[in-house]
């Protein structure tokens, strides 16, 4: 019953691929932590494209950073972005933005500006402790993962309708 739930057979599959990533538990651990710091970025409907290309440019893992940058996704990135937005507000003493009362081009740059400041510098905080604890927790367990073997859970069998 529990593996016909989603989240399970997706976590499982994170792991599946995780496994199968060719390399040195390093380049893996390099890899995933890159495409966990560009997930934590506001770059969202970017972030693989940009993961993969900085990868490719630093010569890492591009399988592996594409998979990290699912660390936000359509679930977790509204919670990601308003935790990264209060802690850079708090951190900095910044006020709360509201939205203003007239919608002119002055009043919506400036709303803009309040938000994206303190969310591209709460995800830079928030992408280096994310990456420096991948890092290292990818780093232990790949050997360990690559010598377990994982078991096929059992397909259903359809009924054949002979009409």
């Amino acid at each position: 019953m529990w593996r016909d739930w989603f989240l399970v057979r997706q976590i499982k599959l994170f792991y599946i691929r995780l496994i199968r990533i060719r390399g040195e538990s390093e380049e893996v651990a390099e890899g995933l932590a890159l495409g966990i710091f560009i997930g934590m970025t506001p770059t969202f409907g970017f972030q693989m494209a940009l993961a993969v290309l900085v990868a490719a440019l630093v010569k890492r893992n591009k399988l592996a950073a594409a998979l990290g940058v699912w660390v936000t996704n359509p679930l977790t990135a509204p919670f990601i972005y308003a935790a990264e937005y209060e802690f850079a507000r708090f951190l900095f003493g910044w006020e709360r933005i509201h939205l203003p009362a007239r919608f002119t081009l002055n009043e919506m740059l400036q709303l803009g500006w309040g938000v994206m400041a303190p969310l591209w510098l709460g995800s830079i905080v928030f992408g280096i402790v994310g990456a420096v604890i991948t890092y290292y927790i990818c780093l232990k367990m790949v050997p360990v993962a690559k010598s377990c073997r994982i078991p096929r859970w059992p397909r259903r069998r359809r009924k054949k309708n002979f009409l």
